[in-house]
């Protein structure tokens, strides 16, 4: 163990036990249109033909939907005006190191043109512990996706790792 690494007994800051738990400020996205469900399902399928529940009107009338829906990956917060500012370089000290951990996708009511969808995140929470890598914090983020009725359409689950 380096002396650097004896300074660091946990990787879990002040900020993140304040955080835990707590739902971030909202994020609204512009009223959904069937021209961007059209779009998003013709690039998602290119260069097969999408489902036509994705893009004619006609035949999502016939369906259980009785109207377009959107795919499930289909993300109304894609092209925003404004972007955050990332950070850029990165650090070899431990805990500035990361990778993406993966994530898991629960769907509720599926998203369709109109739809006005408002999400919200919080650090749901983390384990840490020593790996092959040295202190490995494993964090896990919830993002919670809702139309303009209150009803679930979206939460996704997303670890990270910092070593």
């Amino acid at each position: 163990m380096t002396a650097t690494e004896e300074e660091i007994p946990t990787l879990v800051n002040p900020a993140m036990e304040e955080a835990k738990g707590v739902w971030g400020e909202e994020r609204v996205s512009y009223p959904v249109s069937a021209s961007d469900i059209r779009k998003w399902a013709i690039a998602s399928y290119w260069p097969e033909k999408p489902p036509r529940i994705f893009w004619d009107e006609e035949y999502a009338k016939t369906t259980t939907w009785a109207g377009i829906t959107a795919p499930t990956d289909f993300n109304p917060f894609a092209w925003p005006i404004d972007r955050p500012v990332r950070a850029e370089g990165g650090s070899s000290q431990p805990g500035t190191r990361g990778m993406n951990g993966g994530q898991v996708e629960t769907f509720g009511v599926v998203m369709r043109a109109g739809d006005v969808i408002t999400a919200r995140t919080r650090l749901k929470g983390w384990n840490e512990r020593e790996t092959r890598l040295g202190l490995t914090l494993f964090t896990e983020t919830e993002n919670e996706w809702r139309n303009q009725n209150g009803e679930h359409v979206k939460t996704r689950i997303s670890t990270g790792i910092r070593y």
